[in-house]
Parts: structure tokens; C-alpha cells; sequence
């Protein structure tokens, strides 16, 4: 499959994040390849959405958003679990998405070794925090380019059909951004992070 190119993520960020339904994100390191199917996505656009790390103005900490669409920006929650989004739209317009879940495909193995908890393969990434531990990404990725084939990319995949949208999760600080319909999955995946009520 071919890698995704810049094009894909310089379009407005709801129809990457639907668009990234299907494609494949696939990391790779001494210890080997693993790939997943992303299944679940959340936009996140503009110092307009409260939801948004841009809200506030550019930090140190959000200025890969500003920066050039098809970058990864990976940041820490928590103080504990780190998050992968796709940097979207022209360049200086902060906006990306989060990979919320994924389903392995290529390199299982390694992906439950650094997930004893999983239980089943559907749970090795069934979280935005859960994915990148099962991937190994952390903020060394921050900024990483991933329309090259490299240590982090995403390639195209098979489109998904029945796609569930709704609100995006943990974000009610955000007020009335909380109730935004910008949260994507595949209805068919028994792999996404939480079905919508």
C-alpha cells in the first residue's frame, strides 16, 4: 500500500478524520514492524474548540499543530500516557487528530509484550494511551514526519462504510465543543474504545 501523502491531511480536519477510518498506522523499530487498522478517530480544530490544545494559543508543547500538515504531534496526559495525532490543514491553522484505536494486524506479539494487560487483541489498543504504549510512541515522535516511511507512518487502507459519528470523549471541560460530533469509528470494529449510547 502506498503512503499516505501530504495532500491526504492538507483538507479539512473532519474529512482526514473519517478518511483515516481503514488506514493503516504502522510503526517500526530494531525489534520489528507493527501495524494497525485505525478504527476510531477525534478532530480537534482551531482556537475556537475548547476541546482543542490550540484554544489557548501556541505553547511549546502544541507548536507541531501550527506547524505542517502530515506531522505527528504526541503529547502526555495524565503525566503517565502519551497520545498520537495527525496534524491537519494548512500550514499555522492548529488543528489534528487523535488516533483513538487501532487493530493489529502486523506485529501482535510485540504489541501484547508491552500490553501484559491486554487480555484479548482487541484490547492491545483499544484507547489513545493504549495504542501508543502496544506501538511504543512517545514525544521522541513529536514532530515526526509521517508521510515518509520512517519510524512512524500511515498507509492507505481500505475505505470503512459504516461509520459511527458522535461527540468526542473526556473533554466536558470544553462546555458546548464537548457535544461536537467530531468522534469517528468503524461500527464494525470490536476494537474501538467506546461505543456511542
Amino acid at each position: 500500500m502506498a503512503i499516505l501523502s501530504r495532500d491526504f491531511y492538507d483538507r479539512p480536519t473532519l474529512e482526514v478524520a473519517k478518511s483515516l477510518l481503514g488506514k493503516i498506522l504502522i510503526r517500526e523499530l530494531p525489534e520489528g514492524e507493527t501495524a494497525l487498522r485505525i478504527v476510531e478517530t477525534e478532530a480537534y480544530i482551531g482556537g475556537d474548540d475548547k476541546a482543542c490544545h490550540a484554544s489557548k494559543g501556541m505553547t511549546a508543547r502544541n507548536r507541531v499543530m501550527f506547524g505542517e500538515p502530515g506531522h505527528a504531534y504526541v503529547y502526555l496526559i495524565y503525566g503517565m500516557y502519551n497520545c498520537l495525532n495527525l496534524v491537519t490543514e494548512k500550514n499555522s491553522f492548529p488543528a489534528a487528530v487523535l488516533i483513538r484505536a487501532g487493530e493489529p494486524i502486523n506485529g501482535e506479539k510485540i504489541m501484547m509484550s508491552r500490553r501484559s494487560k491486554a487480555k484479548k487483541p482487541c484490547d492491545i489498543a483499544s484507547g489513545p494511551g493504549k495504542l501508543c504504549a502496544a506501538m511504543n510512541i512517545t514525544r521522541e515522535l513529536n514532530g515526526a514526519d509521517v508521510c515518509i516511511k520512517g519510524g512512524l507512518y500511515v498507509e492507505d487502507g481500505l475505505m470503512v462504510e459504516n461509520v459511527v459519528v458522535c461527540p468526542r470523549i473526556g473533554v466536558d471541560y470544553a462546555g458546548e465543543d464537548a457535544l461536537r460530533p467530531w468522534r469517528f469509528y468503524d461500527k464494525n470494529s470490536p476494537c474501538v474504545s467506546k461505543r456511542a449510547k
